[in-house]
């Protein structure tokens, strides 16, 4: 039986050649991303060198990268960066778990029943106004100088963007994938996880990544004043002492931490919404 060529058989089917020319397409520009991704900062590091190592810019104020890697490394070293780094990541994780799932259970709540989102969403909107870090002091009367104020802090921003972006989600959902749902028989808890939870996630991850990064603002501004460990009291303290060196790693280990909890949320929402993958591909 004579076989017959895969350039061939492709050929013969122009859907099938279309399909494997848009797959080769976004697979180039996929790595072309990449590339630009990893290129950008490294281009940007190398000027910022040479300037400084050249005199244009200041090098006191705008320390070389190169002295920025090895106060990095010494602070590794003396255990001071790794400390420093634990104890915001803890704060900030806890924080941010504690305030985004209540967030979204409220959310949700909020969104299903109109008489609770009646009585209670104009008391959050109130409340979500208000900036978090004003509170920090009311919550340093209360509970004292300690962990509790900064992790409610944290929950607190936290809470209020996953609430909105929750309600906002399932309040956005056609009515007509609900009805759908109850002609195939989705009553109750299987219309509840099957319709409404995965017509709210896309809502809901688009809050968690707006909630991680005001977690991380949040986190280190109460560092920077009711604090003597963490991140954000690095960068203060660094700039009490007139340290730049320092300075530069303590917000470079923000920027990365921020990066890191970025990718974790967009890791999980790629791992439980594969559709949404599919449809960003298409």
């Amino acid at each position: 039986m004579t076989e017959v060529p895969l350039t061939a058989i492709v050929a013969k089917n122009p859907i099938d050649a279309e399909l494997n020319r848009s797959s080769q397409r976004s697979r180039r520009l996929r790595q072309r991303d990449l590339v630009l991704g990893i290129a950008t900062p490294v281009i940007l590091l190398v000027l910022w060198q040479i300037a400084s190592s050249t005199g244009l810019i200041d090098a006191k104020i705008f320390t070389p990268p190169t002295t920025i890697f090895s106060t990095a490394i010494t602070l590794i070293h003396n255990g001071v960066l790794t400390h420093d780094l634990g104890i915001t990541s803890l704060r900030l994780v806890v924080g941010f778990v504690l305030g985004g799932a209540a967030g979204i259970v409220v959310g949700i709540l909020l969104g299903i029943f109109r008489t609770l989102r009646a009585a209670f969403s104009p008391l959050f909107s109130a409340l979500y106004a208000v900036p978090q870090i004003a509170v920090l002091p009311l919550l340093l009367v209360i509970f004292g100088i300690g962990e509790t104020p900064k992790i409610l802090t944290v929950a607190a921003v936290s809470f209020f963007v996953l609430e909105i972006n929750a309600m906002a989600g399932v309040r956005s959902i056609d009515p007509q994938l609900i009805e759908a749902g109850r002609a195939y028989g989705a009553r109750g808890r299987r219309l509840f996880w099957h319709v409404l939870i995965p017509g709210t996630l896309p809502a809901i991850f688009t809050g968690l990544r707006v909630a991680a990064a005001l977690a991380l603002v949040v986190v280190t501004a109460t560092e920077f004043v009711a604090a003597n460990s963490g991140l954000g009291y690095l960068v203060w303290n660094s700039w009490q002492l007139f340290e730049p060196n320092e300075m530069y790693v303590g917000l470079i280990t923000i920027a990365l931490v921020g990066v890191i909890l970025t990718g974790i949320v967009e890791l999980v929402a790629r791992r439980v919404m594969p559709w949404s993958r599919r449809n960003a591909r298409d």
